[in-house]
């Protein structure tokens, strides 16, 4: 078969290097549709399910919210496993598919199911599942912020509340518009609400609850459509108006009448434009900002989505009020960048490197020019199939190609091809003619083929078993094997093909060969080496069996690791401070460490971190924990560029130990996103105790961790959180609230609405919406003594006359 595919060649040399070049027109146009990542993406095919669960406790959570979501997915097609997370106010289910599932098919699986489990969630609960993106997500961050001195319209400063506004209603619905974007997530600032703070008293006063005034709110903001009317020869469409649309609208509703005299909301609440009970924040180089981030749809080039998102964000700046401005925090087309340039050195320095040897030792320009643009067309042959198996350009795939390995097929057949035309030119006397040209070159390369497809089938066979590698394993080096066997399959097919048919076609005319100096000085090295060897065979081979033993026993006591860190250039860092540290004052120890690490390590350029849970739960945290980005400058700018990475993460952690009351881990971005994505944790190694018992589990955790402190090389051993957070229990006395003739819930329903909130109704500005809910002041809320005298409507309100209402205080039923 290859004797024809090389006569064919040779024979139809012209159509064989237009279809060359129609290969390489292809490799080119693949390569610029080619995925472009700084490392493969070796996220398991996974689905999260987020369910927000407002006034539960962690185990309340886990019981009624996660254990059912848990069960509904058991049994799903190529599910893998299932892991949960149980938190107080939020449930995360991560179900996990096996490999080469696809995702869409996953989620619609995962979505059928999520039907069913959501007949056995509580009322009012809603599990959502996590936007279709993976570990490599994360790409584009962005805070928003306000200039030095800049006012808005009416003059007064721009707040945090104003800064959010912004966020979600002019920069994140266009950026969702940018291609290849799966989802915006938001954190930090407040979001905006129209908060209706009640006085209890007051309310107390005219006989009214929490309940009538939610019911008055939602009764009043609507609006109503009745049909059509004809009317001379027209159609009018009946609409009546109702919704409010300022505060005063809001303040004036009535809610009940008393003696003909109107009790409208103004009577017993403070109307006010209010900020949301937020569940995370940001923080950038010591103050709060707001934080945005990209997630990229799971396939597509982030590379190429980075600039576009950064290209709109350029747009949208010019479109923001004077003085508000969005900061590009963190582009992953820095690190891509960097990595691309790495691998295209060593690519280029590779074929540099090896062109020049051939232009050396072949001695024959036209034959080194042949053999050396095996390489380029080998690469574009090898994008082709990237591109057509998915396969992204990265430090892995790209990283193990060798141009010497690639090459070595065409050098053999050039050399041999070189060699026989020069012989037959020294034999017949003359120049060949053209038919005989072309039989040298059949010959030459049929005598070379045999070796040269063994030799490359021999490599390729070398990586096989890495295509039977699974999981995390697969994903990291099937791209490297991939690539490797695409270029050398590439490079096969050009050496019986492209080569014979350029050089029946290029090396014509007078053909000589002879040794240069380089390979004379080599002849006489190797010649009395190899006649020695040849000699003392025995010895020979008991010096090579020597040098193999003494290499396996050095190499048996190196160290191993499962692939090199790679350097993303910036840190991350993670705070962990002490359980039931309010977000407050999470972010206030966050700024002071922000403030430090500027301070004490001047290469650091930016630093800005993410305390609890963002908007979209994909990384969900509690208030007492902090994901900090650490930004460094450009080396040049460093006081010493010669520092080295070690040295500086000594600088941090030095820095970070002087602010005591929190413990911190050092790693990298997209490292720590990682772990965290396939194994539900952010550490390298870690140890799972299952069981029922929290304090037997958290008892077990603690000796584990002391034995594995003593592992030589262990750092940063710890126990994860999973107690220490602070509740305020208010236990309802049955017996007491039967005697005022309360169920359970009527006491609970007016806690719910004071404590936490309630939504009575939504106001529209323009295309923008926001909540307006009931609940009391701050300053009522933060009161501990004053909730236990939180007045309790008795059931009589609904059977007597309205003089007839009492009310008792919460304390008279509860503790």
């Amino acid at each position: 078969m290859f004797e024809r595919l090389i006569q064919f060649a040779i024979e139809q040399r012209i159509i064989v290097l237009l279809a060359v070049l129609l290969m390489a027109g292809l490799g080119i146009a693949s390569y610029q549709k080619l995925p472009i990542d700084a490392v493969p993406d070796i996220t398991n095919v996974q689905v999260q399910i987020n369910t927000g669960a407002a006034g539960f406790s962690p185990l309340e959570t886990e019981q009624r919210i996660t254990f059912p979501i848990e069960t509904a997915m058991a049994g799903l097609p190529a599910l893998e496993q299932t892991r949960s997370l149980s938190r107080s106010g939020l449930s995360q289910v991560t179900v996990i598919f096996k490999e080469g599932t696809d995702l869409f098919f996953a989620r619609q699986l995962v979505n059928e199911r999520l039907q069913v489990a959501k007949e056995q969630l509580p009322e009012g609960v809603e599990a959502v599942m996590g936007p279709i993106s993976t570990g490599l997500g994360e790409i584009f961050l962005w805070t928003v912020e306000a200039e030095e001195g800049a006012v808005k319209e009416d003059g007064s400063p721009y707040t945090p509340t104003d800064l959010r506004v912004i966020q979600d209603w002019i920069i994140k619905p266009q950026l969702r518009n940018v291609p290849g974007v799966a989802e915006i997530n938001t954190i930090g600032g407040f979001a905006k609400e129209y908060q209706i703070a009640p006085d209890p008293k007051r309310l107390a006063a005219y006989k009214l609850t929490l309940t009538d005034l939610v019911t008055a709110l939602e009764r009043n903001n609507a609006n109503v459509g009745a049909g059509y009317i004809e009317h001379s020869g027209e159609q009018l469409l009946i609409r009546a108006p109702g919704q409010v649309a300022t505060t005063d609208d809001i303040a004036n509703i009535v809610m009940a009448n008393v003696d003909g005299t109107p009790i409208r909301v103004k009577n017993v609440a403070t109307v006010d434009i209010g900020r949301e009970l937020r569940t995370g924040a940001a923080t950038e180089n010591g103050r709060e900002v707001v934080l945005g981030t990209v997630f990229m749809l799971i396939g597509e080039n982030s590379r190429t989505v980075a600039q576009a998102v950064a290209s709109k964000l350029e747009q949208i700046n010019r479109s923001l009020p004077k003085g508000v401005v969005a900061v590009t925090v963190y582009d992953r087309t820095n690190l891509v960048d960097k990595a691309i340039a790495t691998v295209k050195k060593n690519l280029i320095e590779g074929a540099i490197l090896v062109i020049a040897i051939l232009f050396l030792f072949l001695g024959n320009i036209r034959a080194a020019l042949i053999t050396a643009m095996v390489i380029p067309l080998a690469m574009l042959f090898t994008f082709t199939g990237m591109f057509t198996n998915k396969v992204s350009a990265n430090l892995m795939s790209l990283g193990a190609l060798d141009f010497g390995i690639i090459v070595d097929g065409a050098v053999v057949i050039v050399e041999n091809a070189i060699r026989r035309l020069a012989h037959a030119q020294q034999h017949h006397g003359r120049i060949l003619t053209r038919s005989e040209r072309f039989h040298e070159v059949f010959a030459a390369a049929k005598e070379a083929r045999r070796p040269l497809i063994f030799g490359q089938l021999i490599i390729m066979v070398v990586y096989l078993p890495i295509f039977a590698l699974t999981g995390v394993e697969g994903k990291m080096f099937h791209p490297m094997a991939f690539t490797v066997v695409i270029a050398l399959l590439g490079a096969m097919l050009l050496s019986v093909t492209f080569v014979p048919a350029a050089i029946a076609m290029f090396v014509t005319g007078k053909v000589k060969e002879e040794e240069n100096i380089i390979m004379r000085g080599a002849r006489r090295v190797y010649a009395p080496a190899l006649e020695w060897v040849m000699g003392h065979r025995s010895l020979a081979f008991a010096i090579a069996l020597g040098v193999i033993a003494v290499c396996g026993v050095v190499a048996s006591r190196m160290g191993s690791e499962f692939v090199p860190s790679l350097s993303e250039g910036d840190f991350a860092l993670q705070a962990l401070r002490v359980p039931g540290t309010s977000l407050t004052q999470s972010v206030e120890m966050q700024q002071r460490l922000e403030n430090l690490v500027l301070a004490k390590v001047p290469e650091v350029k930016r630093m800005f971190a993410r305390t609890g849970t963002a908007e979209i739960a994909s990384d969900p945290m509690p208030p007492n924990i902090s994901d900090s980005y650490v930004m460094l400058k450009p080396k040049n700018q460093w006081p010493d560029p010669n520092k080295s990475r070690e040295a500086l993460i000594a600088d941090i952690q030095k820095a970070t130990a002087g602010m005591p009351g929190s413990n911190y881990e050092l790693s990298q971005p997209i490292q720590l996103r990682f772990n965290e994505l396939i194994s539900g944790v952010r550490s390298d190694v870690a140890v799972k105790v299952f069981g029922d018992d929290m304090a037997v589990l958290n008892s077990t955790a603690a000796k584990i961790a002391a034995s594995m402190q003593k592992i030589n090389g262990a750092s940063e051993v710890k126990v994860e959180q999973t107690s220490g957070l602070p509740v305020l229990t208010i236990n309802i006395d049955r017996d007491k609230a039967a005697r005022y003739g309360l169920n359970v819930g009527d006491v609970q329903d007016t806690i719910a609405v004071a404590v936490g909130g309630r939504q009575a109704g939504t106001m529209y500005e323009g295309d923008r919406r926001f909540d307006m809910v009931v609940r009391l002041s701050d300053a009522m809320r933060k009161d501990l003594e004053g909730l236990s005298t939180l007045l309790i409507p008795v059931p009589a309100l609904l059977n007597t006359n309205a003089d007839q209402i009492g009310f008792i205080a919460l304390s008279e039923v509860a503790s």
